[in-house]
């Protein structure tokens, strides 16, 4: 049976004034406290946002990828690290769709189910009877402390030596691995995103049975719904896009308070009564606007075809990622065009806005949104 959190369609809304509010009151002290504070990490749970990419038949509630994405971005949008660790861990929830269906009703069903992990393939697994042991370290494992089970690639070997695929190149799983077998190892010393405490782990011989390891593919699915034929790095362009648009959207919100109270030095205007800034300030506003309705609109086409039976083709991919990249480069470019206007209040680090900017700046560096 779904968790009874999940059971409600109520929870998954875009959020609720009330939770807005909770999030908010809570971002500054989670900030300086470098992980998120107990009253966000018990919405997250009481709210079944961390496991609402898991199937329905191991307890998630396998919402539409739409619904999620519009979730992930209107947190991101009221804290950053917040947004981006509900992102992170939700994301490895998803991959209980392609675990064995008992494994994968175990592990979301765990209480205060939260799965985290690394995609770097930075460890080995070793071959030991029914099972493999798990050697190595990863990094950047946001909401590492609240993590019940960690997810992480590895390179298979036998005897000591790696095994290789058909085309010679090493053979890499995907394994699922309880917390209880995990070392954590603080490292997280980032300017931004402190509250997403992304700590790298390590696991020193640990013994997993083989049920733990998984393959991510449509064609390796164990769940049937289209979440499962949805493919992975269509997926994380999407999800890692709207956090970063959440973010941009905050910080821009911000940025027009400050111009509307600091004065032109030359003018001895309010910025916001200068022609000239009000023009650029628009159209930052508008270009953020028009890349983010072309990614929601390439985003619902791209799953229509996908819960229609269809399969995305490469050029639908391409689409995803294009969209994805130029919304993030339109973000850029408008949190890194309206920062000047916001003056020495925009650098104090005990302000709102530049919390917002340096989370921004930290998401925006992932690996797969580079320019």
């Amino acid at each position: 049976m779904p968790h009874a959190a999940l059971a409600n369609p109520a929870n998954f809304a875009i959020v609720s004034g009330r939770d807005a509010r909770r999030i908010a009151r809570h971002a500054p002290a989670a900030d300086a406290a470098r992980f998120l504070h107990p009253a966000q990490q018990a919405l997250l749970h009481r709210r079944g946002w961390l496991t609402m990419l898991a199937p329905r038949s191991a307890g998630g509630a396998e919402l539409p990828l739409p619904q999620v994405v519009r979730l992930e971005e209107a947190v991101a949008a009221i804290d950053g690290s917040m947004g981006w660790v509900l992102t992170l861990c939700a994301g490895a929830g998803w991959f209980a769709g392609f675990l064995e269906p008992e494994l994968a009703k175990t592990i979301i069903g765990t209480p205060r189910a939260c799965l985290g992990g690394s995609g770097a393939a930075t460890g080995y697994a070793d071959e030991a009877g029914d099972g493999y042991r798990i050697t190595g370290s990863w990094d950047y494992a946001s909401g590492a402390p609240m993590a019940t089970h960690f997810t992480l690639n590895a390179g298979l070997r036998r005897d000591g030596q790696p095994l290789l695929d058909a085309h010679g190149k090493p053979c890499i799983r995907a394994f699922l691995v309880p917390a209880a077998l995990v070392q954590l190892v603080p490292s997280w010393n980032s300017l931004g995103m402190r509250a997403s405490a992304s700590h790298s782990y390590r696991i020193d011989g640990q013994w997993l049975a083989k049920e733990h390891g998984f393959t991510i593919h449509p064609d390796a699915a164990t769940a049937g719904g289209p979440l499962y034929r949805y493919p992975f790095y269509s997926l994380a362009y999407v999800t890692l896009a709207a956090n970063v648009a959440g973010m941009a959207a905050h910080f821009m919100r911000l940025a027009e308070a400050c111009m509307r109270h600091r004065r032109h030095a030359r003018a001895g205007l309010p910025l916001l009564e200068v022609p000239e800034v009000v023009t650029f300030l628009e159209d930052k506003q508008q270009a953020f606007a028009a890349a983010r309705s072309h990614f929601y609109a390439v985003l619902d086409n791209s799953w229509a075809t996908v819960a229609g039976g269809a399969a995305l083709e490469e050029q639908d991919m391409q689409s995803v990622q294009s969209s994805s990249l130029a919304l993030v480069a339109a973000c850029r470019a408008a949190v890194d065009g309206l920062y000047p206007y916001c003056g020495l209040y925009a650098a104090r680090e005990d302000t709102a806005i530049n919390r917002v900017w340096r989370d921004f700046h930290t998401a925006s560096q992932h690996s797969l949104l580079l320019p």
